[in-house]
């Protein structure tokens, strides 16, 4: 059987994520303290014992994902799985930074600065409420990008990521996403609905934010990850460091290409995906794809422990 191991992006953030782990895996809690080192800040108390709104600002959420996936991965890895158990690896957004880093690509500290820095570039390219995103469910692709071509007029809307077959994401200005979330339901979309985020993510609106993450990524070593890297952007592996330093720019404001991601390693044998930390999202997705591919949630001591012994079996 073959595996790949997946990691979350924003939206799957809630408090206590990770608690658990840390108190039963020594590893864990070591991963949080690197976090908050790094970050010269207790992200880890924001994360157990803080309000949701302050988690779910977007720069604390992606840090905060981050290292709530490696430390289920550093649990992972006292119960003896190690990132080589995948044949590869891919994450939803800033999971691709979680994945680089449990990859071996990335240092933690490194991955959490990044984000930090992400997460902040991304907050400030766009004045809040002159962005927005909305899900469109039961409209494919192509359908998105039409809908978005007709909806924008003289503003800036495009499909920002393609989930799976049935929902597709927008991204833009607030009024050309709004007249989008209008015409969809004539278009044959069943729901159309604005999401509660704080800035338009992956169009071209973040390009401030692109050229952010440029200069932070120079500043960082990026090692070939030990197993290959499903690029958002590409929906296919790469393995290069100075071509995933490039593609992590190229993916602030590219589209997350999730479904064709899911489908490439469904190709390449993949017959098992294990989401690496909070939350479930990704394995609905996967299963919308890809009915043969097998999902597990790995976000608790039981899920690690459950994990670790299917491969004994």
């Amino acid at each position: 059987m073959s595996r790949a191991f997946v990691f979350p992006g924003q939206g799957a953030q809630t408090i206590g994520m990770g608690h658990d782990l840390a108190r039963a895996y020594p590893a864990a809690k070591a991963l949080f303290d690197e976090v908050d080192e790094a970050l010269g800040e207790k992200l880890s108390a924001l994360i157990w014992e803080g309000e949701q709104d302050q988690l779910t600002l977007t720069q604390n959420a992606q840090p905060a994902l981050m290292a709530t996936s490696l430390a289920a991965m550093r649990a992972l890895e006292v119960e003896g799985v190690a990132i080589e158990a995948a044949a590869m690896v891919a994450g939803h957004s800033l999971g691709e930074y979680s994945a680089l880093a449990a990859a071996g690509a990335l240092s933690v500290a490194d991955t959490a600065r990044l984000l930090r820095i992400r997460g902040r570039a991304m907050q400030e390219a766009v004045p809040v409420g002159v962005g927005a995103m909305a899900a469109l469910l039961g409209m494919d692709l192509d359908g998105a990008r039409q809908l978005a071509e007709d909806a924008k007029g003289d503003q800036v809307l495009q499909a920002a990521n393609d989930n799976d077959p049935s929902q597709v994401v927008i991204s833009g200005h607030r009024e050309a996403v709004e007249r989008a979330v209008e015409m969809a339901k004539e278009r044959g979309a069943k729901r159309a609905m604005l999401l509660p985020v704080s800035a338009p993510f992956h169009c071209a609106l973040m390009e401030p934010a692109a050229r952010a993450m440029a200069e932070a990524l120079e500043e960082v070593e990026i090692r070939a990850p030990k197993v290959p890297l499903v690029a958002n952007v590409l929906a296919e592996s790469v393995e290069a460091p100075d071509v995933i330093r490039s593609l992590l720019v190229d993916q602030v404001t590219g589209s997350v290409r999730w479904r064709e991601s899911v489908e490439y390693m469904g190709r390449e044998g993949v017959t098992e995906i294990w989401e690496i930390g909070a939350g479930k999202a990704l394995s609905g997705m996967v299963r919308r794809i890809n009915r043969d591919i097998a999902c597990r949630a790995v976000g608790s001591p039981e899920d690690v422990t459950a994990a670790a012994a299917s491969l004994q079996a």
